[in-house]
C-alpha cells in the first residue's frame, strides 16, 4: 500500500500522531515585602496562603512567594528594588509603609496592598473605584478607625482629660491620622500628648513621658511598627499601669487592654483574590479597591484586672470579643 492510500484508509484525521512534549506549568513568582520579624505576621501570612490555596495555587507547584523582611523602614527601598530585579509577577506590599518604596521602585509590576490605611489620600490610587496605575488591594479607613478608638477610650474613662497618642512618623498615613485624631479630641474635650515613635527604642521613653505629663491613657493607631512589637507595648502598658487602645486585635491578644480595628486575617485572605485576577490577565488599574467591612472591638479583661481598671458594663456589652 502506497503512502497516500494508507493515509486515506485511516480516515485522514490525526494520521500521524504528534507526541507533544509535556510543558511544565508556569510558576508564578510573587514578591512579599514587609517589616520584620516575620513571626509577628504568622496569622496574616497564613490567611494569605489559605486564600491562595482556595483559588487553586500550591506553593512550589504553580506559585512561589519571595518573602523579604526589612529590619527597619530604611531597608525597605533596597528590598523593593531586589524584588523588582527578580522580575516577580506582582508584589504584595501590605500597608502604606511598604507601598511607597515599592511604588518608587516600579511603575509596571502590579502592587497589591492588604491593609492600606488611606490609598487615595496618599496618592497611591486615583480613586477606590478606578485605581489607575499599577496599585490596588484591600483598604481600611484608619483615620476614622483612630477617631472611633479615641471615642471608645473616652467612653471607658469618662473623667479622662489627657490622652497620649503614639504615632509613627515613618508611617505615611499617620500624618493624616494625627489631624483626624486632633479634630476628634477637640469634640471630646480631650487634651492630646503627641508622642512620635520611630523605633522600639522610643517606647519606654514615651511611656515615661505620659506618666510625667499625667496622661490618663493612650491611643496607638495601627502601624507596621506597633503591630510587630505588640508584646513590648503590652508589657509597657502593664509596667506603667496606663490603659490604652490599639488599632490591631493582635495587640490585645498579646496583653493590651483594648483594640478597635479591621479584621486583618480577612483582608490578607482577600488580597489573594487580587493576585489571582492579576495573574489571569486583569490590570490593577481596573480592579477597584475593596474597603474592609468587618471591624472588631476587643477587650482583655485579664489586663483590666491587672491594671485595676474597671471596664464599664456598657462597653463590655458592645465588645465583639472579650478575653477573660
Amino acid at each position: 500500500m502506497r503512502r497516500r492510500e494508507f493515509i486515506a484508509a485511516l480516515g485522514g484525521a490525526a494520521v500521524w500522531p504528534v507526541v507533544a512534549e509535556a510543558q511544565p506549568a508556569r510558576i508564578a513568582r510573587i514578591g512579599f515585602l514587609d517589616l520584620a520579624p516575620a513571626s509577628a505576621w504568622t496569622n496574616e501570612v497564613a490567611a494569605f496562603r489559605a486564600g491562595l490555596r482556595d483559588l487553586g495555587y500550591e506553593e512550589g507547584k504553580n506559585i512561589v512567594i519571595e518573602f523579604r523582611w526589612a529590619d527597619n523602614v530604611d531597608q525597605l527601598p533596597e528590598l523593593a528594588a531586589e524584588l523588582v530585579r527578580l522580575k516577580v509577577d506582582l508584589i504584595i506590599a501590605p500597608a502604606s509603609t511598604e507601598v511607597e518604596p515599592v511604588r518608587q521602585a516600579t511603575k509596571t509590576i502590579p502592587i497589591v496592598f492588604a491593609q492600606h490605611a488611606d490609598p487615595v489620600g496618599l496618592g497611591h490610587v486615583a480613586s477606590l473605584a478606578h485605581p489607575g496605575g499599577n496599585i490596588t488591594g484591600v483598604s481600611m479607613v484608619l483615620t476614622e478607625l483612630a477617631a472611633k478608638a479615641l471615642q471608645i477610650l473616652d467612653d471607658a474613662m469618662p473623667s479622662a482629660k489627657q490622652i497620649g497618642v503614639l504615632w509613627n512618623p515613618t508611617t505615611p498615613s499617620h500624618t493624616v491620622v494625627v489631624k483626624e485624631v486632633e479634630t476628634a479630641a477637640k469634640d471630646l474635650g480631650l487634651q492630646l500628648i503627641m508622642l512620635p515613635i520611630k523605633t522600639v527604642a522610643d517606647f519606654d521613653g514615651v511611656f515615661s513621658t505620659m506618666v510625667r505629663e499625667r496622661a490618663d491613657g493612650f491611643l496607638v493607631p495601627g502601624s507596621p511598627l506597633t503591630n510587630t512589637q505588640r508584646v513590648s507595648l503590652a508589657n509597657l502598658e502593664l509596667k506603667y499601669r496606663l490603659p490604652g487602645i490599639f488599632g490591631n486585635k493582635a495587640n490585645v491578644q498579646a496583653g493590651g487592654l483594648m483594640s478597635y480595628g479591621a479584621d486583618f486575617n480577612y483582608m490578607y485572605r482577600h488580597a489573594a483574590l487580587y493576585v489571582d485576577k492579576i495573574l489571569n490577565g486583569e490590570k490593577p488599574a481596573d480592579l477597584p479597591v475593596e474597603q474592609a467591612s468587618k471591624y472588631e472591638f476587643v477587650i482583655n479583661l485579664k489586663t483590666a484586672k491587672v491594671l485595676g481598671f474597671e471596664m464599664p458594663p456598657q462597653l463590655l456589652a458592645r465588645a465583639d470579643e472579650v478575653i477573660e
